[in-house]
Parts: C-alpha cells; structure tokens; sequence
C-alpha cells in the first residue's frame, strides 16, 4: 500500500503541477506503481477541469468558457505533453539517425513551435465547441492509459533513461490492475471511446516502430495529446 501511494504521489507530481504532494524522486520500487496510476491521475485531473467548469458555467458565455478550460488543462499539465508532442515534431523533420538527438534537446525547432502552435489552436478551437465536459475524466484517464500501454508493450529506446526504469518495475501484475480498472470505467461510460482511444495507440505504434523501432518519454507525450485531440472531436461529431 505505501508502495502504491509512493508511485501515485510521483506521478500526480510527473503529470501534474497541482503540489497536493511531494514524492519528486523515481525510488526503486515505485516506479510500476507510478505507471499503474497514470489513467487514474488522468481521471482526477478531468474532475478537476470539470468541476472548474461545473461551477463557471452559469457566469460565463459557453466558448469562452470553453477557452478557459482549454487554458486551465494546459496549465494543470504543466504543458509536459505538449513539450513532448512538438520535441516529437522536430524530429520528424529530420533524418531519423539524428532524431533522438534533436528530441532530446531542450529547445524547440521551428516546426515543433509551429505544429504545436496550431495543436494548440486546434485543441482550443474544439473545447470552444465541446459541449460533453462531463466525459473530460474518461477523455484524460483513456490518453494516459495509452501511455502506460506504450511503456509495457513496446520497447523503450533509451536504455539508461527513467522510462527504462519504469518499464522494467511495470510488471505484469500492475498492468493488469492498470488495464482492468481503465477499461471497466472507459466502458462504463464509452466503449467506442475505448476502441477510438487504442486505434490512436496502435496507429503511432505502427508509425514510430516502423521510424525508430520504439518509444521515448517525448513520444508517449505526443500520443497523450493526440489520443486527447482525437477524443474531443470524436465526441463533436458524435460518433460516441
């Protein structure tokens, strides 16, 4: 049970800015538990956001307030999903043996800023006209889990790295646990939102295999956002 707690603390403080605790530091043993608890995060993190919303609706004009749970998500989040989806860009636009190189760098290229500047406008455009926030839980919890997935299934390219450490401690057992509690609540509310959510995981699968033969920290970032932009719209249009 300390063990559990341990690994939630450090990662509510991974994927969130909110100092509800202060477990900063990836001890060995709770790094697996770490990642069990990244969808159940998600999902707090998506209360948050729509409670936020919940309580502003009756006072503000429905885009606008759009907009600012648009801004209080990227702000919760530390933006480090976004930071990892245009790393992810930049290294698309370069040769691939130099790719992890540019990923790994600490400052943003030009196609990162400018794909992520119209991620952002995007995401921003479709929280301006999503009218379901009450599915913001599932919507974090599913793209999270996408990210646990990832670490356990597919190989993760830094050896020395702390995904490495995370991926060897997630063991069996625990993503069990991850995939059981997940799915039971993702169906519960939507199986197709479940389905739509792993064919996200399986396309980038089939991609960043097939370019670099694994996955990286700022990777599972990119799929993160993307499961999460894909969702949005998925739900505007009304194929849930």
């Amino acid at each position: 049970m300390i063990k559990f707690f341990k690994g939630f603390s450090l990662a509510f403080n991974m994927l969130s800015i909110i100092p509800f605790f202060k477990t900063h530091d990836f001890f060995k043993g709770i790094n697996g538990y770490a990642v069990m608890s990244y969808p159940l995060v998600g999902l707090i993190l998506g209360f948050i956001l729509w409670g936020i919303h919940s309580l502003l609706a009756p006072f503000i004009p429905f885009s606008h307030l759009g907009i600012i749970i648009f801004s209080m998500w990227v702000l919760i989040t530390g933006a480090l999903h976004l930071d990892g989806f245009c790393d992810t860009v930049d290294g698309l636009f370069v040769p691939k043996e130099k790719a992890l190189k540019v990923m790994k760098d600490p400052h943003n290229g030009g196609m990162g800023m400018i794909f992520g500047g119209v991620f952002l406008i995007l995401k921003a455009s479709s929280l301006a006209a999503f009218n379901a926030f009450y599915l913001l839980p599932v919507i974090l919890m599913l793209s999270r889990f996408n990210a646990s997935l990832a670490i356990y299934l597919y190989p993760y390219l830094n050896k020395n790295g702390i995904g490495s450490l995370a991926k060897k401690e997630f063991n069996h057992n625990l993503f069990f646990i991850t995939t059981l509690y997940t799915i039971i609540i993702g169906m519960w509310v939507s199986w197709s939102l479940v389905v739509i959510s792993i064919l996200v995981l399986l396309l980038s699968k089939y991609f960043f295999l097939k370019r670099y033969g694994g996955f990286t920290g700022d990777i599972y970032g990119f799929v993160i956002e993307l499961t999460e932009l894909t969702l949005l719209n998925v739900i505007i249009i009304g194929l849930t």
